[in-house]
């Protein structure tokens, strides 16, 4: 393109100008009215719901930790014991699940969520934890690193 002078140089804005209109545009083509059409409150519109989008990542990550918490809570506690034993206990027997498997084997595999609870709850009593004072030992767990 050929500028004849000075000032049609500093009005054209070219290309550039078409394409950051545009890719705000289509971030904003689920709205609704003038927030899709219009481009300076579709650019606030979609700043806004950016912004949103970057802190429901941190809340979803947040919510997943809660549910998984909770399902592991909820699974040692029909089997008699607490979280916290069942933690130290695996722990001891160099048993290192973290919070997601936990959470998958309590409800996919409950059978073998069980022998765990056995596993730490059996660890828990050889070392004398004090909440076990009130928990009977399972019977039938022979486990390398309950051996001393």
């Amino acid at each position: 393109m050929v500028f004849l002078s000075l000032s049609l140089l500093g009005r054209n804005r070219g290309p550039d100008e078409f394409w950051r209109k545009r890719k705000i545009f289509m971030l904003a083509a689920h709205h609704m009215g003038r927030r899709r059409n219009c481009y300076s409150i579709a650019i606030r519109s979609v700043h806004r719901a950016l912004q949103y989008c970057t802190l429901g990542r941190k809340i979803k990550k947040q919510d997943m930790k809660e549910l998984r918490e909770q399902r592991i809570g909820a699974a040692t506690a029909e089997h008699g014991i607490n979280m916290n034993i069942l933690k130290e206990g695996l722990t001891r027997c160099n048993i290192l699940l973290n919070r997601k498997v936990l959470a998958d084997l309590a409800i996919w595999e409950p059978r073998s969520f069980k022998s765990l609870t056995d596993i730490a709850c059996a660890r828990a009593k050889q070392d004398h934890f004090t909440a076990t004072s009130n928990i009977e030992t399972p019977k039938n767990v022979f486990v390398r690193g309950l051996i001393k």
